[in-house]
């Protein structure tokens, strides 16, 4: 095997488990990965390589915001601040630890998504496969008892590489099979990683004014947003992001593509629902 020196541990951990299938696994991949990879295509290459299941994050994304929907609507009065993002939640915890209180107490997709799979299939192991490096610390330190392995979409892409497992010319993907297809789906939540994915999909931009909501994304405008958010009186709902443009911009993406590329990839998906 080539470059196995190089690979992350998480990325090692996987190649492990992998080898000779020692453990029946779920591949829980985020809404950002069709920047990565085709559709259905990544499926068929999670499959060879050893899962036997491929779910959407996207669908624990609809029980985020169930969850936070149902908060507003118990607590009308109170203000909010989204949590889908890890870096936010570890910056709110070492610089503004005044906001810890307005953390919505609600899962994250990937721990959402962990919940269905556990639900639906005991006892396998789950492997959240993202464009964010700091999903790793949210599996291993905030949600260790979910027992999820976090890996990037660079150390998925290494993984591939080592097993030489290819994505199939354009011509066979025509050629659709039903085992091929995400074993649990999601819909309208697919626009997650686009900043604002949270507050569209939800419905808020819908249910609250304009001065009632904020989207946020990139470090220098979250740190603005989090230091004024007291003092907004009518804000309800920070709707927040660390990198800049959302998700489809994480540090553990392959893509070269522009950020407009990468958002437009999104909602191609999204609309061929």
């Amino acid at each position: 095997m080539e470059n196995v020196q190089n690979l992350s541990k998480e990325a090692s951990e996987l190649l492990d488990l992998t080898h000779n299938n020692k453990k029946d696994l779920v591949a829980m991949l985020a809404p950002s990965f069709i920047v990565d990879f085709d559709y259905p295509e990544i499926v068929r290459m999670l499959k060879k390589l050893g899962f036997k299941y491929v779910v959407e994050v996207a669908r624990g994304a609809e029980m985020t915001n169930s969850q936070l929907l149902a908060l507003t609507k118990l607590h009308p009065d109170r203000k909010y601040i989204t949590n889908p993002c890890p870096t936010i939640v570890r910056l709110i915890k070492s610089k503004y630890p005044q906001l810890l209180e307005y953390l919505a107490p609600i899962d994250s997709p990937m721990s959402a998504t962990a919940k269905i799979v556990d639900k639906e299939w005991p006892g396998l192991k789950k492997v959240f496969i993202g464009p964010c490096l700091m999903k790793k610390f949210e599996a291993n330190e905030d949600r260790k008892e979910l027992n999820i392995l976090a890996i990037t979409f660079r150390d998925l892409q290494q993984v591939f590489d080592i097993k030489k497992i290819k994505p199939r010319a354009l011509l066979k993907l025509r050629r659709v099979s039903k085992k091929n297809e995400f074993d649990i789906i999601g819909g309208h939540t697919r626009l997650y990683p686009i900043s604002g994915g949270l507050a569209q999909s939800s419905g808020i931009t819908k249910k609250l004014t304009d001065a009632e909501y904020d989207v946020i994304s990139g470090p220098n405008n979250a740190n603005k947003a989090l230091s004024e958010f007291l003092s907004k009186s009518e804000l309800k709902i920070l709707d927040i992001l660390n990198c800049d443009g959302g998700c489809i911009n994480g540090p553990g993406m392959n893509s070269k593509a522009s950020l407009d590329e990468r958002r437009k990839r999104v909602i191609d998906f999204y609309e061929k629902k």
